[in-house]
């Protein structure tokens, strides 16, 4: 509550209905002067900022120690005292995303000189000159010449390939098209011409298609995990199809809640392989295992404290559910790389 003075006139500011008491019954505006002073604006701020601080510590505490707490007390309705789980999922992936991006993104600009390589046909290191083809061979290999079979040896054994054939040009392959030579369905042609554009951007280097097909595919993790989420509530609800008391939204509040533990898991790892990577100590993996192998126990005791179900019980779907998310994840996964790789 603000501590601005209170307006005599009675009508809401903001939707013009009669106001009884402070606040309006209608759109819950608090019914103040509307000037307010330097002082005042700093003030809410830093009280609303206090205020976030202290719902996110103390639902972050609860969330951590005691595993389908926060998503019980959401169902119940006792959300007054916690931070909003949309929100708190936001912020943390954020954050996760944020950090991960900074220490995860594969340099394609380190392959760029080995692109030199794969952009030449055989045909075209055949008909160089010796002063050519000797600058040629030393940029591709750290100063030391190669002979001609070799070049010509790794350009035929190289390349990326997507689709059947080495078509060179769009014109190319639809004219062996017209010409009934090569017989290909909407799905094999999209291939095929996604398998020239690679080449023709990339110069075939396979490298540097990978390079840039897991940097898209990392990338796009933000959005996959989005879209998996409600496809995991959909299997806890069939799972659960029994417990007539938990609606669509309690199971999809459960996995945010779930979610937001694996990225603060996550963060952690990320710090303590860094640790190790700076200092060299190599028992730092071991801490490292021991919080991945905490997902997996997080996970069985939230759906014990959240669910009510007996132990055995419990164990049962546990391993039901890890391999239902197991074939989900693999699924999707194949999906958002084909996605990537159309995308590049």
């Amino acid at each position: 509550m603000s501590h601005l003075p209170q307006r005599k006139e009675k009508d809401c500011l903001n939707c013009g209905t009669q106001v009884i008491g402070k606040f309006c019954h209608n759109c819950g505006q608090e019914n103040i002067e509307p000037k307010e002073s330097v002082w005042h604006l700093v003030s809410h701020f830093f009280k609303d900022v206090t205020h976030f601080d202290g719902k996110f510590f103390t639902s972050l505490k609860d969330l951590i120690l005691r595993p389908g707490f926060l998503s019980k007390e959401y169902m119940i309705g006792r959300r007054a005292s916690y931070l909003n789980p949309v929100r708190m999922y936001l912020f943390t992936s954020a954050i996760f995303f944020l950090i991960f991006f900074s220490l995860y993104t594969v340099d394609e600009k380190g392959l760029t000189v080995s692109s030199v390589l794969w952009g030449r046909t055989a045909d075209e290191v055949k008909h160089m000159d010796s002063v050519q083809f000797n600058e040629f061979t030393r940029k591709i290999n750290n100063g030391k010449p190669l002979t001609r079979a070799e070049v010509t040896a790794m350009i035929d054994t190289s390349g990326f390939h997507i689709a059947p054939g080495n078509f060179h040009s769009k014109e190319e392959y639809d004219s062996l098209l017209k010409a009934g030579v090569k017989k290909h369905n909407w799905i094999e042609r999209q291939l095929v011409y996604k398998d020239i554009e690679i080449k023709k951007k990339y110069g075939s280097n396979p490298k540097l298609i990978i390079a840039a097909l897991l940097n898209r595919f990392l990338h796009s993790l933000p959005q996959m995990l989005f879209v998996l989420l409600p496809l995991f509530a959909l299997i806890l609800k069939l799972v659960y199809v029994r417990r007539k008391q938990f609606y669509y939204v309690d199971h999809i509040i459960f996995t945010i809640h779930f979610y937001i533990f694996i990225f603060l898991v996550m963060l952690v790892t990320f710090g303590i392989s860094k640790l190790k990577s700076l200092l060299h100590w190599e028992w730092l993996k071991y801490i490292v295992l021991v919080f991945i192998l905490s997902i997996f126990f997080y996970f069985y005791k939230a759906l014990r404290n959240f669910y009510k179900q007996r132990r055995a019980k419990t164990i049962l779907k546990y391993f039901i559910l890890l391999f239902l998310f197991l074939v989900i994840i693999v699924f999707m996964f194949i999906i958002f790389i084909f996605l990537s790789l159309f995308g590049l």
